[in-house]
């Protein structure tokens, strides 16, 4: 892994009406590191996904993204990610070309590059008969695929996923999940993957345990194993996230 920062976020907390979400949470990421972020419902994952996205501001604490400040320099800091989020943010109504191309104006990329660009991820996610189809009538797997798609036009260097899989059949998510972690391998890009499913976590380099926002592991599967009291992966994640701290 070449050890280059792409993404880092120190010390963040967020606060909704007084009750914490987040309580000084650090992440950083490097070049070709894909890091699974897992948590149950309400661990703070999606809030963490938020301020990343620049969705809302920190109470307290520093996004950089590729050396850009988020709050002195957001357009630059955005513009080297590319985000699936949880809900769908298709239109139901437009075709898969018409939404694509959206993201690409959105990015005031040249109409002969984005095309393009559509071309080759539509047909490196097997998608190179649905560009004209309209999106309501593609399955939930697909439907993610060309999100995927989509968050890769601009060829961002950072890619969050926040529970890109829910609602997936397990062929998809595996398909999903594959592709991803391809996209770490040859292209050199950080993945943040967010998700509750432990399973889904084990194929990542890195390992952050979030709960009640605040963290309580991050580091590779192996010193995650070696630390734990000999049982599985999954019975170590559940006996981790049950106490203060590992």
């Amino acid at each position: 892994m070449t050890e280059h920062l792409l993404l880092s976020a120190h010390d963040l907390h967020k606060a909704y009406a007084g009750k914490p979400a987040l309580q000084g949470v650090s992440v950083a990421l490097q070049a070709g590191e894909m890091l699974a972020l897992l948590g149950p419902n309400g661990a703070g994952k999606s809030t963490l996904l938020q301020l990343l996205t620049g969705l809302f501001s920190p109470d307290q604490g520093r996004i950089t993204v590729v050396g850009h400040d988020m709050h002195r320099q957001p357009s630059r800091a955005l513009a080297a990610l590319g985000v699936v989020f949880q809900q769908s943010a298709l239109d139901l109504d437009l075709s898969v070309q018409a939404n694509l191309l959206f993201h690409t104006d959105l990015h005031g990329m040249p109409r002969a590059v984005a095309r393009q660009r559509m071309a080759d991820g539509l047909a490196a996610m097997g998608l190179g008969n649905q560009v004209g189809a309209v999106v309501r009538s593609l399955s939930g797997g697909t439907r993610r695929k060309v999100e995927l798609v989509r968050a890769l036009l601009h060829q961002p260097q950072v890619l969050l996923m926040d529970e890109a899989t829910v609602g997936l059949d397990p062929a998809s998510r595996q398909h999903l999940l594959d592709t991803v972690r391809g996209l770490c391998r040859t292209r050199g890009m950080a993945v943040l993957w967010a998700t509750h499913l432990i399973e889904e976590a084990q194929v990542a380099d890195r390992l952050m345990l979030l709960h009640q926002g605040t963290v309580r592991f991050d580091g590779s599967i192996d010193a995650f194993m070696q630390a734990s009291q000999g049982g599985d992966f999954q019975t170590e994640v559940l006996r981790a996230l049950d106490k203060p701290a590992l």
